[in-house]
């Protein structure tokens, strides 16, 4: 069974969560404690938001232990939640967790001195407990003690244990409960749309009890810090390979567009930091990859950076496109639009490309740049794009400057669409060997200015178009 898909664009509760924090999982990223003194070891509360960026895959989101024969941990095994202590239980989910746009609420509750052995772990998804297990064993006896809360290795995101399986994707509102088997209830509420929504716990955290909020940038083990604890107990967590980047405003309550790991190219795509930041190599002749959103109306605006310009292409294409680059399309006639530079083109040929089918056959056509054309798409350079999914229009800008001297704002020098492309349209990255930092409004890259939309959602280079928004649940709600 695979889980409903959660994406929540406003928050009925009136609460918002401002900030996740980004784990790229080759960086090895964490954050780490260890307790001073040992808590209640056999009672305690894990609720966390996550965001997955790479499926069927062995992950930690959570661990606590002295050593790898000793460990507690809460992870994905391919697509389930296994959770587990050594020697003590497992329970593993037959729900699957596949869907990289979604953001999960799990909630992990857990008190060794029930009685009834199905009442000592409690796992719920999205505010629903669960009920169905692939494996779900409980070899310790009642009142078994577990690593958590005890004076030993603490670590989020990551299985200090196991180097081998770190999590790849973001974590907000991240609630330890110290002595307590809290229900989802307490972290959470189903809205009108009955979707499962975060609400603010205002239950006691205990001894051990922490609430990582990642409102911070700093990478100190205090109050400034990326693991700031902010429940009142000052346990601050330690960050592990983490930078200022890493916070994002991408939450559960505005979810932001990525990369989609769906649809790869085997072998010649990798996708990285948060899903923003894609690597091809130029083994699959032209690959690429969608967004994991993808609009059908609207006015949107993005930024992608072009840290390997090799052979790059970035702009739209179809959702139900194969995500290629190599100047073709699929049977039903669907194209892709993209600003394009390539070292092996002629300085003066095109700076804008289309691929679209006409009569059964490929035809292609460029625009010129006008007087901002540019030879080619150098290293470091921003290129904006202006998506007008209510005019079938599209605009690129090269570092500050729209080419052909366009104005998205007016309408002014606009790209047409091929008609056929009015269908849900994402956000697209391709290259013959290169790589793209994709910026929909929580950029993996640094910053110099920082521009939000008009509703105040976004951190991009540059200035977003009068009308234009960011790629964002918020906004997609308003405009979508």
């Amino acid at each position: 069974m695979v889980v409903p898909t959660i994406m929540p664009a406003n928050s009925v509760s009136g609460y918002e969560v401002e900030n996740s924090l980004r784990f790229n999982d080759a960086d090895s990223a964490e954050l780490t404690r260890t307790p001073g003194s040992e808590g209640d070891k056999q009672k305690h509360t894990i609720s966390m938001w996550v965001k997955r960026c790479t499926i069927a895959s062995n992950q930690a989101l959570f661990s606590a232990g002295p050593n790898d024969s000793n460990v507690y941990s809460i992870r994905f095994i391919s697509d389930s939640l296994y959770i587990s202590q050594s020697s003590g239980f497992v329970k593993d989910t037959n729900r699957l967790f596949r869907d990289p746009s979604a953001w999960y609420h799990i909630v992990v509750a857990i008190d060794s001195t029930q009685s009834t052995l199905n009442d000592r772990i409690k796992v719920y998804i999205n505010g629903v407990l669960e009920t169905s297990f692939a494996e779900n064993t409980f070899d310790g006896n009642q009142n078994l003690n577990t690593q958590v809360n005890d004076d030993v290795l603490h670590a989020v995101g990551y299985d200090s244990m196991n180097n081998a399986v770190p999590f790849d994707g973001y974590i907000a509102e991240f609630n330890l409960i110290d002595g307590a088997q809290k229900a989802a209830s307490d972290f959470g509420k189903f809205d009108n749309n009955n979707e499962w929504i975060p609400i603010k716990y205002s239950g006691s955290y205990g001894t051990n009890g922490v609430f990582l909020e990642f409102k911070q940038t700093g990478t100190g083990t205090n109050a400034s810090g990326m693991g700031a604890d902010t429940s009142g107990n000052d346990l601050h967590y330690a960050p592990v390979n983490l930078v200022a980047l890493d916070v994002t405003t991408d939450t559960c309550t505005n979810n932001f567009c990525t990369f989609s790991p769906l649809q790869l190219t085997t072998g010649a795509v990798v996708l990285s930091e948060g899903n923003t930041l894609i690597t091809m190599d130029g083994s699959a002749n032209y690959s690429g990859q969608h967004g994991t959103i993808g609009v059908s109306n609207g006015k949107w605006y993005w930024e992608m950076k072009a840290l390997d310009s090799s052979v790059v292409m970035i702009g739209a294409l179809t959702m139900n496109t194969s995500p290629r680059g190599d100047n073709t399309s699929d049977s039903s006639g669907n194209g892709m639009y993209y600003y394009y530079a390539n070292t092996h083109y002629q300085s003066n040929e095109t700076t804008i490309r289309k691929s679209d089918a006409g009569n059964g056959s490929l035809g292609n056509s460029a625009v010129s740049g006008g007087s901002n054309a540019v030879d080619n798409l150098a290293d470091d350079d921003i290129v904006q794009i202006a998506l007008d999914m209510d005019n079938n229009k599209i605009y690129f800008g090269l570092n500050g400057t729209f080419v052909n001297s366009s104005n998205p704002a007016d309408g002014t020098n606009s790209f047409t669409l091929h008609t056929l492309l009015i269908n849900p349209v994402s956000p697209y990255a391709g290259a013959d060997g290169g790589q793209v930092s994709a910026n929909f409004g929580q950029p993996s890259f640094a910053i110099s200015s920082g521009n939000a939309d008009a509703n105040g959602h976004g951190n991009f280079e540059y200035a977003v178009p009068s009308g234009y928004f960011a790629l964002c649940t918020k906004n997609l709600a308003e405009f979508g």
